[in-house]
């Protein structure tokens, strides 16, 4: 079963990524919309198993390990202001919409604050792929929304332990921003110092792919230390992109990075995303799922834009910067779960806020794609 559902994955995305790209969008996008085909809310091909789960989170980890491998360190840099304004202003607005939104429908102070802050999330994963496609991932306006992300995802994290520490649940405040600032300080002195060193250790090794081997490896333990502190894997996978980019070895990890994720684990991941979706039942809620969706890509897309255009942006590039943080992704999916647990959202609020974060990964690629369009084509670098 799990050899036929894959075959069925990558073939079907495939496809449906090159139907996409004629028809002038992301491929992502035609990876997105088959998974829900594929999926149990239409023909019911593909189930949404533990496996699957599991391979698409490789998937994921190693699609922002990519993307850290090809980040511009120097664009980057000059991108840090653009960066902060845009992952705290991309928090404020949708959080105090969504806080009002709640209230409006008459929802506890609490519930309301964490439908807030479950719009502020963000998942650049869908972004990057995005970008990619386009050229546009070692942009000013590609560094700004990788920048934003890793603030985001900081933030709304402590915000979330903070929320729940004022709601009954059950979490030491300071200990959540102590392992954020353990995280970070050890990955970044480890990217600096630890993974050159790795890679040139298993750099002479005679066994057969030594070098991507140690940066799969180098990978991994990074996305585990980032899950361990509380921190998004994604992340932890980011900062290992960026730090094996220094070396002398960064284009042959990125070769073979790119041929392992994308020939399997990423087309799974893209594809997952709509299996995992289950419409049954919740369509009787659709004028909630109508308002609740504007309401995350309007606020997303206007909260981080002003922050963009605050650090020094046009309004092309700051609309650019917006869409790429439209997308909530797993990030949400996994806020969303402890907002349920904790009793912050009842199952219907919880089903209806799940298609809201679909949809908002599913309108991320065309949106970029517009608003890119409009945008002076860039030179990228090496």
């Amino acid at each position: 079963m799990l050899i036929a559902q894959l075959a069925v994955i990558l073939f079907a995305a495939k496809l449906a990524g090159d139907a996409a790209a004629r028809l002038g969008q992301p491929a992502v996008l035609g990876k997105l919309l088959i998974g829900i085909v594929l999926g149990p809310s239409m023909l019911g091909v593909i189930e949404n198993t533990d496996w699957l789960h599991e391979l698409s989170q490789i998937g994921v980890i190693l699609l922002m390990f990519i993307a850290g491998l090809e980040t511009d360190i120097d664009q980057f840099k000059r991108t840090g202001k653009a960066a902060f304004a845009v992952g705290v202003l991309g928090i404020a607005v949708p959080l105090l919409a969504g806080y009002a939104a709640g209230a409006a429908l008459g929802m506890e102070t609490g519930a309301a604050l964490f439908l807030g802050l479950l719009l502020s999330a963000t998942s650049v994963s869908i972004s990057v792929q995005a970008l990619k496609e386009m050229g546009r991932l070692q942009s000013k306006e590609g560094s700004a929304i990788l920048g934003a992300a890793v603030i985001d995802d900081v933030l709304v994290v402590i915000a979330l332990a903070f929320l729940l520490s004022l709601t009954g649940g059950d979490v030491d405040l300071g200990a959540v921003v102590l392992k954020k600032v353990v995280f970070f300080t050890v990955a970044v002195l480890l990217a600096w110092k630890a993974v050159p060193l790795i890679l040139r250790w298993f750099a002479p090794l005679r066994v057969t792919e030594a070098v991507v081997s140690a940066g799969l490896i180098i990978c991994f333990a990074f996305a585990w230390f980032a899950e361990a502190t509380g921190v998004a894997a994604i992340i932890g996978a980011y900062i290992a992109g960026l730090g094996a980019s220094f070396t002398d070895y960064r284009e042959e990890v990125l070769d073979k990075a790119e041929t392992i994720g994308y020939a399997l684990f990423v087309p799974v991941f893209f594809t997952s995303i709509g299996v995992a979706a289950d419409f049954s039942g919740v369509w009787q809620h659709w004028p909630l799922i109508f308002g609740w969706s504007v309401l995350a890509v309007l606020t997303k897309l206007v909260g981080a834009a002003l922050g963009a255009k605050w650090a020094g942006f046009s309004w092309g590039s700051s609309l650019a910067v917006g869409a790429g943080m439209v997308s909530r992704g797993e990030v949400a999916l996994i806020i969303a779960g402890i907002g349920l647990e904790a009793g912050l959202l009842d199952d219907e609020l919880f089903a209806i806020m799940i298609i809201v974060v679909l949809v908002t990964t599913i309108v991320t690629p065309p949106l970029l794609k517009t608003i890119f369009s409009r945008l002076q084509p860039v030179r990228q670098t090496a």
